[in-house]
């Protein structure tokens, strides 16, 4: 496990995984939404962004957190490992929400990217399971061969799993 990327919908629990696993294993991790998002919720262009990420994963060692479906295959790609959150949507919105209440005003996803709430936002958590997760299915079907898939359904699953590592 050296190189793992992490993907799932918003409020699933991708940050909070990550941040545990670089705290346990060591290795560094890359939040790719602090690279993505410019001050003032800006997305970065898109060659602009496929260069960053390809820079960000040219390390040997990495944990990166963030589905951002066009580049998808840029991390798995490179990863040996895939932890897949398939939490279900009503949990993730009942995170997302808390997050953007509690957060309200504070950069917490990138600098310069204060917390909001954001219908828009809270729209495409409510439709991954219907608009993403297959297309994060398919991608996960082209690297089949050289990836370890790890799923996590549950926060019992999560914790499962982090106890494991302590093994």
């Amino acid at each position: 496990m050296d190189r793992v990327a992490i993907v799932g919908s918003p409020g699933s629990g991708k940050t909070t995984m990550a941040k545990e696993l670089g705290r346990r294993t060591g290795k560094p991790v890359i939040h790719l939404d602090r690279h993505y998002w410019q001050p003032g919720w800006i997305e970065t262009p898109q060659d602009e962004w496929v260069k960053r990420q390809s820079e960000l994963l040219s390390g040997e060692t990495w944990i990166v957190d963030g589905t951002y479906l066009h580049t998808l295959d840029l991390r798995f790609e490179r990863a040996d490992t895939v932890i897949v959150f398939e939490i279900s949507r009503w949990r993730c919105l009942c995170r997302a929400i808390f997050r953007s209440l509690s957060n309200f005003g504070r950069d917490v996803q990138a600098d310069g990217c204060p917390e909001r709430f954001d219908p828009t936002f809270i729209r495409f958590i409510f439709q991954f399971p219907r608009d993403v997760k297959p297309k994060i299915d398919e991608a996960l079907a082209r690297y089949a061969s050289s990836l370890t898939v790890i799923k996590i359904e549950s926060g019992a699953d999560a914790d499962s799993f982090m106890s494991t590592l302590l093994a």
